[in-house]
């Protein structure tokens, strides 16, 4: 069996007393960069594990955090989950996931991650709403992504509106008059201020926006919200990658050529938009950053710190469909 890695061994390879490993390991300000650095490798190369339960004994945190979301049926939510795993390990906590898909279970949600002594949580899209008014327990510092500015909590988010604005101004700038929207679900954020940008870039060309045709994210509800206007639509904005694979399905079907008839824009670079075809147009949010940034926000709540609300703004990325 063999021997666990102790804080003496430690200090012993990086060349440094045993109290400034337990600084590091405990996350102190108070060690310099260059100590720091030779503890982190040393720990590396030991294989290094901290014993989570004696720490959170010894610091009152359990270095463990807590991801609310209401569905990880969704692409873009199942994206956020592993970017989101990636960025809490590379900060040495450990995540602990609720689904939550009413407002009473975020709030039981609250109450579990709170019982359980978790540190914080990041709370993912659709929840954002749910979270609204409920009671939040003392000493659980919260993270919301994607939501309207909230006294109550930190804000990571994409701009919506200026991805669906860099969008539509894309298809207006391919000489298309009537750009017809794939909304998302009426209840979330994200796809109202997707929503917003669209109607902004419209109104600002002079340009008449037709009804929006609605769907729940999912590439079936794309191709069922496509039955009114498969045989009218010349371009199409979709409010996610998902609903334009299910759009782009129902033109074909009713053999409408993409893009020689029809232009498709989407909205997140999922990692398979590149494959879809044609290759999608589409509006890349970064999800890797959008995960750093909410944990980074987290991670600073549970240290005493304050954050300022933190948006990143998304990019076109130009393929066949448009």
């Amino acid at each position: 069996m063999t021997p666990r890695v102790s804080m003496a061994d430690v200090a012993a390879v990086a060349g440094v007393s045993a109290q400034t490993v337990s600084r590091v390991v405990n996350d102190s300000p108070r060690v310099d960069p260059v100590p720091r650095a030779k503890v982190e490798a040393a720990m590396a190369q030991l294989g290094y594990r901290m014993h989570r339960a004696a720490r959170a004994l010894r610091t009152g945190r359990t270095d463990t955090i807590g991801l609310i979301v209401s569905t990880l049926a969704s692409v873009g939510n199942s994206r956020m989950l592993q970017s989101i795993a990636d960025a809490a390990a590379s900060r040495g906590f450990a995540l602990t996931v609720v689904t939550a898909s009413g407002r009473d279970a975020v709030a039981d949600a609250f109450a579990r991650l709170h019982d359980q002594g978790i540190d914080g949580a990041v709370i993912l899209n659709e929840a954002t709403a749910l979270a609204r008014g409920l009671e939040v327990p003392a000493g659980l510092a919260l993270v919301v992504v994607d939501s309207a500015p909230d006294d109550r909590f930190a804000v990571v988010q994409t701009d919506h509106a200026a991805g669906a604005r860099a969008a539509t101004e894309h298809l207006l700038s391919l000489g298309h008059t009537v750009i017809h929207l794939l909304a998302g679900p009426a209840d979330s954020f994200a796809a109202a201020e997707r929503e917003r940008g669209w109607r902004g870039a419209l109104e600002d060309a002079g340009v008449v926006a037709p009804e929006p045709v609605r769907g729940d994210w999912t590439a079936a509800s794309g191709h069922a919200a496509m039955a009114g206007i498969v045989d009218e639509v010349t371009a199409l904005f979709a409010a996610n990658d998902q609903m334009a694979l299910g759009a782009l399905r129902a033109l074909a079907e009713a053999q409408r050529q993409v893009p020689e008839q029809v232009a498709v824009v989407g909205f997140d670079d999922v990692d398979d938009a590149a494959d879809y075809l044609p290759p999608l147009t589409t509006i890349r949010q970064d999800f890797d950053q959008l995960a750093a940034s909410a944990v980074t926000s987290l991670v600073t709540l549970i240290g005493g710190g304050a954050v300022e609300p933190v948006v990143l703004m998304p990019k076109l990325i130009t393929r066949a469909s448009a």
